[in-house]
């Protein structure tokens, strides 16, 4: 006989914990289950900060039986498929599991595929990432003893997408304290048009990226990494102007570069090969091409992108009125952060709790808060907070902390991110408390 919850949670990870918290903590319901195949629970945010060496990556795990909360029936298992008609969840060994309410927060999964030669580099020799192996990473920019240091991203939704350009910063710092700067040409790529999506916090990034003397190289989609040959291969989302040389050295010294293409030009090294630009790189950090688990692109519950089909505001199923996603793989057009599931959080509780006391959910509505801590030096920190349209939205909590303006470089913002976000994220977040 299949096992039966008043509510299934798929995901032991931020939102899935989160949400059993405070559904039990609320005394919402009593019958509350987690599908999560893990052992170990990781506070990811802090992976930047492994990267360059000032966190031990011990501290950021702490077993799923521990944070789990209390009161939850803990699954352990891979949910295989959805049979949403019949209120199922198939799983790998457990068989199916029925529900009255489902929560869907299984985060998202890397496909390395997506990039040809990036599952043979990746975390290897001078090939690194925050994101899949950051002790590797902290190895690469503290062996680094100069050339090209490539920074680069794929052109898929990512998580936390400030991460690619938050480690650099930092390498950069390191560099500059043991003399490497002065040898080493730093190149940022990016399929994207501009440093970042909040004009507030576009203005501060530029400033720090003219302090460190980066060369920013935009509509550049990463297609291809040849990690024997130290190439990445890129194609240009953006026709190139005509007249002057855009992404190829030449003798005018970049002369007539268009911006949109490249900002604070360096001559480092690029082969043509058809339509791709290849930039040799002596080092490589990359995020993953990301993509919603297979078991959700499987089955009726995605969009046309892949991506689990909700309202943006409410983060109720679009077809499934009993069903709600959130997290990285839910279709929001905002940051795949933590802190943008801190916001989610209370409002699908709220949802859930009234649909099951009322059948109609609630009318809190998510305006698409995020907020990435852009780490920007050793000790020096911006927070970027916004919605769903870029707006610069800062948390009036910040006042607290006596810092006017988080669009700023600003040491007690650093102490934040290291100190003060991991120990809300243990004690409170974890626990079922709104921060």
């Amino acid at each position: 006989m299949a096992l039966h919850f008043q509510v299934l949670i798929i995901g032991g990870g931020t939102a899935g914990i989160m949400t059993a918290a405070q559904l039990l903590k609320n005394k919402k319901t009593n019958s509350v289950a987690i599908i999560e195949p893990a052992d170990t629970h990781y506070y990811q945010p802090a992976w930047t900060l492994v990267g360059a060496g000032t966190y031990d990556f011990k501290k950021t795990g702490k077993p799923m039986s521990a944070v789990i909360p209390k009161g939850a029936k803990w699954i352990k298992d891979k949910a295989a498929a959805f049979d949403a008609d019949n209120n199922t969840v198939h799983t790998a060994s457990s068989g199916n599991i029925t529900y009255d309410y489902l929560v869907v927060a299984p985060g998202l999964a890397y496909d390395l595929s997506l990039v040809p030669g990036l599952g043979q580099a990746m975390d290897k020799g001078v090939v690194c990432s925050n994101y899949t192996d950051p002790q590797h990473t902290w190895d690469v920019i503290k062996n680094f003893k100069g050339g090209v240091a490539l920074f680069t991203q794929p052109a898929t939704p990512i998580k936390c997408g400030g991460a690619p350009q938050k480690i650099m910063y930092l390498a950069e710092n390191h560099w500059r304290k043991s003399d490497t700067a002065s040898k080493t040409d730093i190149v940022f790529a990016t399929a994207g048009t501009i440093i970042f999506g909040v004009k507030e916090i576009a203005k501060t990034l530029m400033e720090v990226v003219d302090r460190k003397n980066i060369n920013l190289r935009f509509n550049h989609r990463l297609v291809e990494v040849d990690s024997e040959n130290k190439i990445a291969w890129y194609e240009l989302t953006k026709d190139i102007s005509a007249g002057g040389c855009v992404v190829m050295s030449g003798d005018d010294e970049g002369k007539y570069l268009d911006e949109t293409f490249q900002y604070n030009y360096k001559n480092v090294k690029v082969t043509k090969k058809g339509d791709k630009y290849g930039i040799h790189y002596d080092m490589l950090h990359t995020a993953p091409p990301s993509v919603a688990p297979q078991f959700i692109r499987d089955s009726k519950l995605v969009n046309d992108a892949g991506w689990l089909d909700v309202d943006i505001h409410s983060m109720q199923h679009k077809r499934y009125s009993n069903i709600f996603g959130l997290g990285d793989v839910a279709a929001l057009p905002t940051a795949k952060t933590g802190a943008a599931i801190r916001k989610q959080v209370p409002i699908v509780v709220d949802n859930l709790s009234k649909l099951m006391q009322s059948n109609t959910i609630g009318k809190q509505s998510y305006g698409g808060y995020s907020s990435c801590p852009l780490v920007t030096d050793y000790g020096k920190m911006v927070l970027a907070e916004f919605d769903y349209h870029n707006n610069f939205t800062p948390d009036p909590k910040l006042k607290q902390l006596l810092i006017k303006d988080s669009s700023k470089e600003h040491w007690r913002l650093w102490m934040l991110k290291k100190y003060m976000l991991p120990y809300l994220y243990w004690n409170k977040m974890m626990k079922g408390d709104n921060v």
